[in-house]
């Protein structure tokens, strides 16, 4: 079986089972009631709630979040209907929020330079079906992987960064994700990204940064890290925003290391780390468990 033939199978299995289905993210501040109100709406119009979680910073004065999966017949049909009718609950309780159909799925574009793991991990993930989104596109300022990508029927667009071709880089890469992908991929894309990409994408793009933040910021972590002599080393998925390396946390993970350890031996290790932080960070993205507040992540996974 070939690698579309595959993939085909594997998401046909996938969205049989995901037509009815939605998803349901709040967050407001807390106050009595809310889970009640919300049950009881979603009882009235006929849904399903398969999955309830949620989670208050504070139950005086604190913010509340809340995820629910829920089935209804007709879904489709249905569902700007039950949006405009949850508007006036929503204004109640001075809620944010958003409901999403989980077969609509988010497209994703990766970019990736040289380093080929993260990217790896994903497109793997996302041929067995594990991964519930669509890869729209990766883009390269390398041409290195081209070969192995378009194997899977995924473009893949190389735009080389230079100095004195930024600027012209940057418009080329917005303008092949604009109305084409819902979320960014930093795979291990070794490029500062511009402003206007973090504003467009706030919240929809995700960097994997290798080294446990706070610790080691910016540019070879692995290097200061065998500087500073540590024990652990450690990967990062974040939101990005304007401040280098600060964005909310969604995933971080460490392995144990010795002194024996030089750079590259940081580096291999933490390639594992770096592949499975990113994928969780991806897959909690794409199924809408992931709440950002102020500077921090709830995770409902």
């Amino acid at each position: 079986m070939t690698h579309q033939h595959t993939i085909t199978h594997n998401r046909a299995i996938a969205d049989n089972l995901s037509v009815h289905r939605a998803r349901m993210l709040i967050s407001c501040p807390d106050r009595a009631g809310i889970v009640a109100t919300v049950s009881q709406f979603l009882y009235e119009h006929g849904a399903n709630i398969v999955q309830s979680d949620q989670y208050t910073m504070d139950p005086d004065g604190g913010m509340f979040f809340m995820r629910i999966e829920f089935d209804m017949d007709h879904l489709q049909d249905r569902l700007p209907q039950v949006k405009q009718d949850f508007a006036s609950i929503a204004g109640e309780f001075q809620m944010e929020w958003r409901i999403s159909r989980v077969s609509e799925k988010k497209r994703l574009a990766i970019f990736v330079s040289k380093e080929d793991h993260c990217l790896l991990e994903l497109i793997w993930q996302w041929q067995a079906g594990d991964l519930d989104a669509d890869i729209a596109m990766v883009v390269s300022n390398h041409n290195d992987m081209r070969e192995y990508v378009e194997s899977f029927g995924i473009p893949y667009h190389y735009i080389p960064v230079t100095p004195d071709t930024k600027q012209e880089a940057e418009q080329k890469q917005l303008d092949l994700v604009n109305g084409q992908a819902d979320v960014i991929i930093l795979a291990r894309y070794m490029q500062i990204i511009p402003p206007r990409f973090i504003e467009k994408y706030q919240n929809q793009m995700i960097n994997i940064h290798h080294s446990f933040l706070p610790a080691f910021v910016g540019g070879k972590p692995y290097h200061q890290a065998y500087g500073r002599g540590v024990k652990l080393i450690g990967a990062t998925a974040h939101y990005v925003t304007e401040e280098l390396d600060g964005g909310p946390i969604i995933e971080q993970d460490v392995g144990r290391v010795t002194h024996r350890a030089d750079v590259n031996e940081l580096k291999r290790i933490g390639r594992t780390i770096e592949r499975v932080v990113l994928a969780r960070a991806v897959h909690w993205h794409v199924e809408d468990r992931i709440l950002v507040y102020q500077n921090k992540t709830v995770v409902f996974n």
